[in-house]
């Protein structure tokens, strides 16, 4: 079982986004995403920033993927994707089908990223067949769900075509809208936020009139109010999942990386707090924790 850091889906200064990724070439993660997916105009780092970390990270022997936007909403972001796309050096997440239809004409494998609704073992098969050699779960499916499909005899027999990847550490992204509702909890309208998110590195909390954390407002993507954490998760996922992926968090992250890797095979779980919850992977409510 390997570990990767997901892309930031936060917007942080360039010079912290630099520090961050610093420490992940120094720190023993397998894998790395890079680049903006949540919205276009966090424009602290641009393509050439992304590609410079990615040889560094390169040099210091780490597998380097470049992921893509999930939400396209204008033709410049689409020129911008197809950039990512022909890089020409890096794999590529792709975390909107219209990224699979670019890498496909150029002939290029991809990772589906975890915005791509892929739930059943057609669906599955059919992108294996275009090219897919990395497949990251979305969110909200369970273990149990996972193995049938990864059981199914027309993805049996071309298991060893493609490595299965779980978001396991962080706030899931639960939605993204046309509407940046970060700006709006500022009263701004979305064409004049300022990019006020820079202000919440974690995003910035929702409660209930009970004042229960319910959402993280981020940009353009709702996320859930309690923290995923399969941590505990992971003896089960020995011959179900290769890649294990942990979410970048302003503070914490690689002490995180070092506590999952030391419980792979349970010697060492960790008590979930009341702001954390597995639920998802083990079929119960998403804000449950099993």
């Amino acid at each position: 079982m390997k570990f990767s850091l997901g892309p930031i889906l936060y917007f942080w200064p360039k010079q912290q986004v630099f520090d961050f990724y610093q420490q992940a070439a120094e720190s023993d993660v397998e894998h790395v995403y890079l680049g903006e997916t949540v919205c276009s105009k966090r424009r602290e780092l641009k393509l050439d920033d992304y590609l410079a970390i990615a040889h560094m990270l390169r040099e210091a022997g780490k597998k380097v993927t470049l992921s893509t936007m999930t939400l396209l909403e204008a033709p410049a972001e689409l020129r911008e994707l197809g950039k990512y796309c022909d890089n020409g050096e890096f794999d590529v997440e792709a975390n909107d089908v219209s990224a699979i239809g670019v890498l496909q004409e150029q002939g290029l494998n991809f990772t589906a990223g975890p915005g791509i609704n892929i739930y059943n073992h057609q669906s599955l098969r059919r992108l294996i067949d275009m090219g897919m050699t990395r497949w990251v779960v979305p969110f909200e499916l369970s273990r149990d769900w996972l193995q049938d499909v990864l059981q199914h005899n027309l993805i049996d027999t071309v298991r060893d075509c493609f490595d299965v990847e779980v978001f396991s550490f962080g706030h899931i992204p639960l939605a993204w809208s046309g509407r940046c509702f970060t700006a709006r909890s500022e009263n701004r309208p979305k064409d004049q936020c300022e990019l006020c998110c820079i202000k919440y590195p974690e995003g910035r909390e929702v409660k209930s009139q009970e004042g229960q954390q319910v959402f993280v407002l981020n940009g353009i993507q709702t996320q859930s109010g309690t923290r995923y954490n399969l941590i505990n998760q992971l003896p089960g996922m020995n011959g179900l999942v290769d890649i294990v992926r942990i979410s970048p968090q302003p503070e914490g992250t690689f002490d995180w990386l070092q506590r999952f890797r030391s419980n792979i095979n349970g010697e060492h779980p960790v008590t979930l707090t009341s702001k954390e919850n597995n639920g998802y992977w083990l079929q119960l409510a998403g804000l449950a924790t099993g």
